[in-house]
């Protein structure tokens, strides 16, 4: 029998938390056969059950160490359970190849639960009495574990159940990238863990091997978490923005906004609608109308640049807003509740003063509808209203073992291959590989270019993939990266960081943004420092 090595204070440890902290990446989307697995229709996915879908799937991909010594792992999704409350995730991971160092740490994408048709995004639930994630553990309270190389090691994690019942999710994280289509099991009670045995092999005051490991796979404690436990801090929605000629829409969870672009809609200095407003506030009405229900709150709220004073700003920001309602009430009728605010230049949604001022200022200079839309709502596609306010929320997709790159375009040393974007639910998911092209290390420095996105948040100018989006062949219509909103005012980009790149590895990234219709069958990406991509196909 061949000694597997568990490692101990003197050798390498790993975080038991990487499985929280997770680089999202996907290392082998290929079948035994080497053969692309054809698209499901969304008529096919829509009929399958998830009892018609058999576990584990399997992905393997490189994870982050410090110092650019990254490894090839392998996880294993075995079983989503729930019981009502929470949501069980069982799972393995292999380390297909030996670390070298003695302590080392990880970073990356971390691991989520994804409904793709609300949007709402569930994290491992923590145990706040020592920041722990409820699950398998080695030490009880501590976040090292020791390395068995070629050794699967079953973990789980427990998230909350999600808001709906509902037959899939989809995973990020766990260096496994995109793993739509995981059927949930409903059970009384979750399945028992195995007799847990690693203290038989491992020592856990030296974390040295006493005997051989097992061929198969070793089993570690768990702690499950008490019913009753609050969770809400674990329960997470996307935030969405969609840009158009007169309008933009961001919506995160059931708050929907609508901004109307104010340069279109009144002269320099002036409150009064041009003939071209009347226009763009009917086609957001018929947004409207399709997006809520009768007796709805809308607040319509006025902005303007960072220019001149605060007091002028205020008030033009509110007679804006009060010209703004009258035409939308006009349009409405007695069944909406209207209220206005203007917040002049206090919420600037671009940077302004850079080489894109005017444009930044262009965009901060808004009118904006707010309201809330159920969570069960999955949208419409009615015609007539806004391009940017139509939702698009399809089917989860079906599990996909394989994808070929679409092309490959180049940054100075680095390549990147694209690959077809995956419909989703209401998103596309999209994966690129950055490779590294020279003979050693490279740091991937690719922030975005905030000179090739004039006028645009700055939120989205950050990160390796800071500057992707996508437009929509014949609308124009741009499509931002995701944002995660983790709580009041904090938000994080649902895209993966990359690190060091070790030569001639490909290490794919993921990137999510909101869906186009279901006509849609390919779009242009503007990917960052590698400029404009066309053609780049949704399956």
């Amino acid at each position: 029998m061949t000694n597997r090595r568990a490692l101990g204070v003197t050798g390498a440890v790993i975080a038991l938390s990487l499985t929280l902290s997770s680089c999202g990446l996907v290392r082998d989307l290929t079948s035994s056969e080497g053969e692309e697995e054809p698209a499901a229709s969304e008529e096919t996915t829509a009929q399958v059950t998830a009892e018609d879908v058999e576990l584990p799937f399997v992905r393997q991909g490189r994870m982050f160490v410090e110092g650019g010594n990254d490894v090839a792992v392998e996880t294993t999704v075995k079983a989503l359970e729930n019981d009502g409350e929470y949501l069980m995730l069982d799972f393995s991971r292999e380390i297909l190849e030996f670390i070298n160092g003695d302590d080392v740490s990880y970073a990356g994408a971390p691991l989520r639960l994804v409904d793709p048709v609300s949007g709402e995004v569930l994290l491992p639930i923590t145990d706040e009495g020592h920041g722990e994630p409820y699950g398998s553990y080695f030490i009880e309270g501590s976040d090292l574990v020791p390395i068995h190389e070629q050794l699967p090691a079953p973990i789980r994690r427990y998230f909350p159940a999600p808001s709906e019942d509902v037959e899939f999710l989809t995973l990020t994280g766990l260096t496994a990238g995109h793993v739509p289509g995981v059927p949930v099991t409903y059970v009384d009670e979750f399945t028992p863990l195995p007799e847990p045995d690693v203290h038989d092999y491992v020592d856990p005051e030296t974390w040295v091997i006493e005997q051989d490991l097992p061929e198969d796979e070793i089993v570690y404690p768990e702690t499950p978490p008490e019913p009753g436990l609050d969770t809400t801090g674990f329960v997470q929605s996307m935030e969405s923005f969609v840009d158009g000629a007169t309008a933009s829409t961001t919506r995160a969870g059931d708050e929907e906004v609508i901004a109307l672009h104010a340069d279109g809609m009144f002269e320099f200095d002036e409150s009064d609608p041009t003939d071209a407003a009347v226009d763009t506030i009917r086609e957001a009405a018929q947004s409207l109308r399709e997006n809520l229900g009768e007796d709805v709150a809308i607040t319509v709220v006025g902005h303007t640049d960072g220019k001149g004073a605060d007091g002028y700003n205020q008030t033009l920001s509110e007679e804006r807003a009060e010209a703004v309602r009258a035409l939308l009430e006009e349009e409405l009728g007695a069944d909406f509740t209207l209220t206005t605010e203007g917040r002049g230049a206090e919420e600037l949604l671009a940077e302004e003063g850079g080489d894109d001022d005017e444009e930044a200022r262009a965009r901060n200079r808004r009118v904006e509808f707010s309201y809330e839309v159920p969570m069960a709502d999955n949208g419409t596609e009615g015609g007539g209203g806004l391009d940017t306010a139509t939702r698009h929320v399809g089917p989860p997709a079906p599990y996909f073992e394989e994808l070929d790159p679409f092309t490959t375009v180049a940054h100075e040393d680095l390549d990147l291959n694209v690959y077809p974007m995956v419909r989703d639910g209401a998103y596309l998911f999209q994966m690129v590989g950055f490779q590294n092209s020279t003979l050693t290390d490279l740091e991937a420095d690719l922030e975005g270019d905030e000179a090739s996105l004039p006028g645009s948040p700055q939120q989205y100018t950050e990160g390796t993939m800071g500057g992707f989006r996508l437009e929509e062949p014949g609308t124009g219509v741009i499509r931002y990266v995701i944002r995660i909103r983790a709580g009041e005012g904090e938000y994080e980009d649902f895209a993966d960081e990359i690190l060091t790149l070790s030569p001639g590895e490909e290490y794919l990234a993921l990137a999510v943004f909101p869906a186009p219709g279901p006509e849609v069958g390919e779009m242009t990406l503007y990917a960052g420092a590698f400029g404009e991509i066309p053609g780049v196909p949704v399956q």
